[in-house]
């Protein structure tokens, strides 16, 4: 897989701010991505050295629509932690 495939967006939310001081970073990923291939597309599209990715997928709601109930879908969720003063600037205060 490539970088753009493996890699969808940052979450961004209070919780994954505050991991940001830890040097840890969210990222929604490919329901197939690895570790490994987390670890080297994070690698080479933010010049950092990775230390440990976690991941966990995280189920989908069940939403209603009048009487018809569907399900959103499951994503996989990756959390990245970088080598010590590494930092990834696209999540930093500017």
């Amino acid at each position: 897989m490539r970088i753009g495939q493996v890699l969808k967006r940052p979450v961004v939310t209070e919780k994954s701010t505050i991991l940001q001081e830890k040097g840890k970073y969210v990222f929604q990923v490919q329901n197939a991505a690895t570790k490994p291939q987390i670890a080297s597309a994070v690698e080479k599209a933010f010049n950092v050295s990775v230390v440990d990715v976690n991941v966990l997928t995280v189920r989908g709601k069940t939403k209603r629509f009048g009487i018809r109930r569907t399900r959103t879908p499951d994503w996989k969720k990756a959390i990245v932690t970088l080598k010590q003063g590494d930092q990834i600037q696209l999540f930093e205060r500017a």
